[in-house]
């Protein structure tokens, strides 16, 4: 590479690093309020907070990493014509066409990265995080039931286990204590062992021992009762999704497959890197001015225009998804003018119009 090649290269990756740390501190809030929702409901264990959040992020990542491409091409190149920089480059006779080499240096890689997460490892981590979560729901050490500590429930009261299977279904000596508007229960048994109901209820089911319940205001209205088998109900585990969802499909499954909902998951994969790429050309142009005009406007119109092609693309999948529009056009409609008009915005720049001819 020549020295003006590492310049810009290195001026580009660490305005795209930049620009993507500040993306992903701002989008740990949304997805870490969802997790800790769940979590406060009782519905997915604490102990899965971090995979989960790791796992999610690796999902938005195609939707993350075209916009930190974008914006931190913008704030790179911008700030080379806010310097002057881009005018002495150009007085040398560097033009956009040069300038292809070093943006294309950092745009293929982080295209690919786009794609391999769009294509691969975003479903991988769905289907992972499915996978934890439903062996979570039916194991109580993962719902955080230990053996030989007292633990909170979520509904309300406190669970004491003196032991616990290695798989987390087979409890032995249980102590319940919970209570009921203005009546205290105190329930003892044997043994015991959670289960399911459906596809998210889950039980305690407490075998051979004894219930007390009695006023809680300290009267002698108290009432002993012994039980061969008592269940309890603990609060949901979080809703997990089918096997046969298109979401938690590998991309190679979806290609054979006809549904609708399955088609248009497929292109909402293979869409992502090609908008990445459309719009990382039109940064370049973008981001011409004039060394007193200010740079920001410009940026916000590439923002707009990012958020209207994503919206484009969600739009579409759904349309793809409900039958509108055919599987055979996919979202070529919205990626193929998308890229075509980079390209002419790209090579068009700098470049001078023709006169106008006098009579």
């Amino acid at each position: 590479m020549s020295k003006l090649d590492r310049y810009l290269l290195r001026d580009f990756v660490q305005s795209f690093l930049a620009t993507l740390i500040v993306l992903l501190v701002v989008s740990v809030g949304g997805v870490l309020v969802d997790i800790l929702g769940n979590i406060a409901d009782g519905r997915l264990p604490a102990r899965l907070l971090f995979s989960q959040l790791g796992l999610q992020f690796i999902v938005y990542m195609p939707l993350i990493l075209p916009l930190a491409l974008m914006l931190g091409l913008l704030l790179a190149t911008a700030r080379l014509y806010r310097d002057s920089e881009m005018a002495v480059i150009t007085a040398i006779g560097v033009g956009p066409k040069r300038l292809l080499r070093p943006v294309l240096m950092l745009v293929v890689p982080v295209v690919g990265l786009i794609a391999l997460c769009s294509l691969w490892l975003g479903p991988w981590a769905d289907r992972t995080g499915e996978t934890m979560i439903d062996e979570a729901n039916r194991s109580v050490v993962m719902a955080g039931l230990e053996a030989g500590k007292f633990t909170p429930l979520p509904n309300g009261g406190v669970v004491y286990l003196s032991s616990v299977s290695p798989d987390g279904t087979q409890l032995g000596k249980v102590f319940l204590q919970r209570q009921k508007e203005d009546r205290l229960e105190v329930i003892s048994a044997d043994h015991g062992r959670m289960y399911f109901e459906g596809a998210k209820q889950r039980y305690l089911e407490l075998d051979d021992g004894h219930q007390v319940e009695g006023p809680a205001n300290g009267a002698l209205d108290y009432k002993l009762m012994t039980f061969a088998r008592n269940d309890v109900a603990m609060p949901d585990g979080a809703e997990t999704r089918k096997d046969d969802d298109p979401e938690l499909l590998r991309t190679t499954q979806l290609f054979g497959d006809e549904r609708p909902e399955a088609q248009a998951q497929l292109h909402s994969r293979i869409a992502p890197p090609l908008i990445a790429l459309a719009f990382a050309l039109m940064t370049l142009p973008l981001a011409r001015s004039s060394p007193r005009q200010q740079r920001y406007g410009r940026m916000m119109l590439a923002f707009l225009a990012y958020m209207v092609g994503m919206n484009l693309m969600f739009i579409g999948t759904r349309w793809i998804a409900d039958g509108k529009i055919p599987a055979v056009a996919g979202l070529w409609w919205l990626t193929l003018p998308l890229l075509g008009l980079a390209l002419w915005m790209y090579f068009r720049d700098g470049k001078l119009s023709r006169p106008r001819r006098t009579a």
